[in-house]
């Protein structure tokens, strides 16, 4: 069995993509391969964060305990965890559950997405303004479906360019979900919208990290 390394796990509700407003159980993970500068997580993204050891039975029973059928896998990047298709695996045996990675778009996600139709991919992409957009892996932007979705945060004008452009070159509205999604205090929900409609980014959603209007924006566990 793998030995996973656990920052937090919790029960709370989906703050975005697709499932958004619905509980779900988190499994949040240490470390990232990533430095996002707007990163509200930065507490998880060392290898060294504090966390717990937990294997796959260990995992799966505390989510099978809260009762909640949607499972978030998140970070950190989860998909840099040692023997992570095995979690993934043994996972997705129970029917019942629906499991959502949430990947920073800087991991293939192709050697996992045939492992089961219970999981699915929120996928970032890192505009500019994160200063991580070169690790970006353009073949993930092709990889995902339709059970999945493509996330931008973004945080200025700029970034929403960017967007546009690569919604665009991979066709992103015709094989997937696509969320725009802004940076806390940095770009208002307003921008976002003005932007889309002089745009007319038919299919693009705005979403709003509901968390953070739920609960104090810093706080952890939620």
């Amino acid at each position: 069995m793998g030995r996973y390394k656990v920052a937090e796990k919790f029960v709370s509700i989906n703050g975005e993509a697709r499932r958004a407003g619905e509980l779900a159980v988190f499994i949040r993970f240490a470390g990232c391969n990533l430095r996002c500068v707007y990163c509200d997580t930065a507490w998880a993204i060392s290898r060294a964060a504090p966390h717990e050891l937990m294997d796959e039975k260990e995992i799966y029973d505390y989510i099978h305990s809260s009762g909640v059928k949607n499972v978030t896998l998140t970070g950190g990047e989860p998909l840099i965890q040692k023997d992570i298709n095995e979690l993934l695996e043994f996972l997705s045996r129970d029917e019942n559950l629906r499991i959502e990675i949430e990947t920073n778009g800087a991991v293939d996600i192709r050697p996992y997405k045939n492992i089961s139709d219970r999981i699915s991919f929120t996928v970032d992409y890192k505009c500019p303004g994160s200063g991580m957009e070169d690790g970006m892996i353009d073949a993930n932007f092709l990889a995902v479906d339709r059970d999945d979705s493509v996330k931008f945060v973004v945080s200025d004008r700029n970034d929403l360019v960017r967007m546009k452009e690569i919604i665009e070159a991979f066709t992103l509205c015709e094989r997937t979900v696509v969320y725009v999604s802004c940076v806390f205090r940095a770009i208002t929900p307003l921008e976002v919208v003005e932007f889309m409609k002089e745009n007319k980014l038919n299919d693009v959603r705005l979403q709003l990290q509901l968390h953070k209007f739920i609960w104090d924006p810093d706080e952890r566990g939620v």
